[in-house]
């Protein structure tokens, strides 16, 4: 099985910038769609950000322009960059791995991810 683990989450102001990165360790070749999901008190898990093996990515509206998913795959790592962060972006933000979904495209909805990561807390202040 695969396994992830967050890391990088933290307090900063609106703003500011902060990287989150995933861990990913086991059966890792199994892995074709990786992603980021968050969420906020009171709200539904969304997903923010998905990256497929070529790199192709897909974004949230709300990410578009201000988040950027990438992956090392030398190290096993998924990483999302967010800049220009807002209180509203203030969630616990999750990794999740899955296998290709229709057409081998990778999408944001939260059933296509099989194994997900602890999740780290994101708190931007205002």
């Amino acid at each position: 099985q695969v396994q992830l683990v967050e890391s990088g989450g933290g307090s900063v102001q609106t703003g500011g910038s902060l990287r989150l990165s995933c861990a990913a360790s086991g059966d890792i070749y199994s892995i074709y769609c990786m992603g980021w999901f968050r969420q906020a008190p009171g709200k539904e898990r969304e997903g923010v950000a998905v990256i497929d093996s070529f790199g192709r990515t897909n974004y949230a509206d709300f990410a578009k322009g201000r988040f950027t998913i990438s992956q090392d795959n030398a190290k096993n790592t998924l990483y999302l960059q967010m800049n220009i962060l807002k209180p509203e972006d203030t969630a616990v933000y999750y990794c999740a791995a899955g296998a290709a979904g229709f057409g081998g495209f990778c999408y944001r909805q939260l059933d296509k991810y099989k194994r997900w990561g602890q999740g780290t807390q994101v708190t931007v202040s205002s």
